[in-house]
């Protein structure tokens, strides 16, 4: 019986993996961020090895992605982070929108919940030092409020949406 069951979950785990959801890549936007704002270098660096893989429309799939279930998280996991802030169409976002989500960018590097544990279990390159948090926090802070201020933007208005 027991041997049933395992040759039915091997059958199983074997169809699921021509279940698979599409990559997220594509070509630089006009839309991205980089274009439409200055991002220092060293900045660019941190948010590539910490940010993008998910906050953008272009990820670095590690080996693991080739498996389902495990490529059905990623991708659920990826969609979900591009919903919340997606660097690669940061332009099409309207101005007060951009400032506050610069805002939240630093708010969760200096809290810690950014970039999450789950990725960072995987990616040790991602754990931030205290120089990078520094370095992106104050980056998204003057972003944020360079932004608000050309635009006369009131950022101490709470909004549902951000």
């Amino acid at each position: 019986m027991i041997k049933k069951i395992l040759l039915a979950l091997l059958i199983v785990f074997v169809i699921i993996q021509f279940i698979r959801p599409k990559h997220n890549t594509s070509d630089i936007t006009p839309d991205d961020i980089t274009h439409v704002y200055a991002v220092p270098d060293s900045v660019h660096e941190i948010l590539a090895k910490a940010c993008l893989d998910c906050h953008s429309n272009n990820t670095r799939y590690p080996w693991y992605n080739n498996m389902a279930p495990v490529s059905w998280f990623l991708n659920s996991h990826v969609q979900d982070a591009k919903k919340e802030l997606n660097f690669s169409e940061f332009a099409t976002f309207p101005k007060k929108r951009q400032a506050k989500k610069l805002a939240k960018v630093a708010k969760s590097v200096d809290e810690g919940w950014m970039p999450i544990d789950s990725y960072m279990w995987i990616h040790k390159d991602a754990i931030l030092t205290p120089r990078e948090k520094e370095l992106v926090s104050t980056w998204a802070k003057s972003l944020s409020k360079q932004i608000a201020d050309s635009f006369h933007i009131d950022m101490t208005e709470k909004t549902k949406k951000g």
